[in-house]
Order: structure tokens, then C-alpha cells, then sequence
């Protein structure tokens, strides 16, 4: 049977290229499309009685591929620059646990006044207003509060301008490179 099913199936090709060439448009997805029809049709021979329409047999199986490999892409998403998968990444979240842990040190470092002042204006999002309300204590006096433990942060926390805020130079260097050649 093998010697006839392949003499047979060798003698649809041209047809199947043809076929596949009008389906999907493009040279090598044709071929693509004729090698996965053969393949398969290669390994369900037993299931093909000889003397029936091999050439019938063949267009079936690569239209149905065709009609699935289309199925597939509606669920893929076209990157071949990396911009969309670069959108996918997040950092790790122990960089922010990190950062977090040191801030959490260093606010209790304050002296209690000025952590009590910072965090009702700058945490519980309080005006100077409701924050002297609360303390029992002049605007002027919250505001001065608050001021110190910025800068005592500030000082803290090694911090001396914007880029110091978020993830390192040398770790964005590293997450955020393209992907791809």
C-alpha cells in the first residue's frame, strides 16, 4: 500500500501548492500548508482506502489546516518588535518591598511629632488644616513639622533628586532593553 499511497500522493502536489496558493496568499505559507497536509496525511495513511479520491483526501486535510492555523492567529498577538510584550513586563516586586521596608525604617527614625504631622498630611492625605485640628497645635506649627520630616527623609534615605525615586539606573537598563535582535 505504502509504494501506491505515495506515488499517489506525490502526484497531487502540484495541485495541493496550487490550492494551497489560492488560500493563503503567500509562497511559504503554502508550502508551510502542503508539508503539514503531508505530514499528516503521511501518518493517518492507514486510514485512506486505496481506490478511493486520494487527490479529494489531500485538498480536505490542507483545508482544514488552513482553516485552523486561521483559528489559532485570531488568539495570537502580533509583536515582532517586542513593543507589546515590552508592556507586559512588570518589576519585581521585591524591588518595591525593598524600598518600602527602608522608608518604613526611616519614618521610624522621626521624632514622633513630625511622623504624626507627615503622615496625616502626607499618607491620610489630611490638609494642614484638619492636621492642626487634630494635634492641638497652630497650621504653622504642622506645616514646620512636616517640612523637617521631609527633609529628614530626604536625608535619610540618601535622596537627592527625581532619580532617585524608583528602580535604579542599572535595573531598568537591564528590564527595559529591547527584545529581539
Amino acid at each position: 500500500m505504502s509504494d501506491g499511497f505515495k506515488r499517489e500522493m506525490l502526484a497531487a502536489l502540484p495541485g495541493l501548492r496550487a490550492f494551497a496558493m489560492s488560500l493563503s496568499g503567500r509562497s511559504d505559507r503554502a508550502d508551510d500548508l502542503v508539508q503539514e497536509t503531508i505530514m499528516k496525511a503521511w501518518s493517518k495513511q492507514d486510514s485512506f482506502q486505496m481506490g478511493t479520491n486520494m487527490k479529494a483526501w489531500l485538498f480536505t486535510i490542507l483545508r482544514n489546516e488552513f482553516y485552523s492555523q486561521i483559528r489559532k492567529r485570531v488568539h495570537e498577538v502580533r509583536d515582532q518588535d517586542g513593543v507589546y510584550t515590552q508592556k507586559l513586563s512588570t518589576r519585581p516586586a521585591q524591588i518595591g518591598a525593598l524600598d518600602l521596608r527602608d522608608f518604613q525604617r526611616a519614618l521610624e527614625k522621626l521624632p514622633d511629632d513630625q511622623r504624626e504631622a507627615i503622615i496625616l498630611v502626607g499618607a491620610s492625605g489630611f490638609s494642614y488644616e484638619e492636621a492642626s485640628e487634630i494635634c492641638g497645635c497652630a497650621v504653622g506649627t504642622i506645616k514646620s513639622r512636616v517640612s523637617r520630616a521631609r527633609a529628614k527623609l530626604t536625608e535619610l534615605l540618601d535622596i537627592s533628586g527625581e532619580g532617585d525615586y524608583g528602580p535604579d539606573p542599572d535595573f531598568v537598563a537591564i528590564t527595559e532593553r529591547p527584545i529581539g535582535p
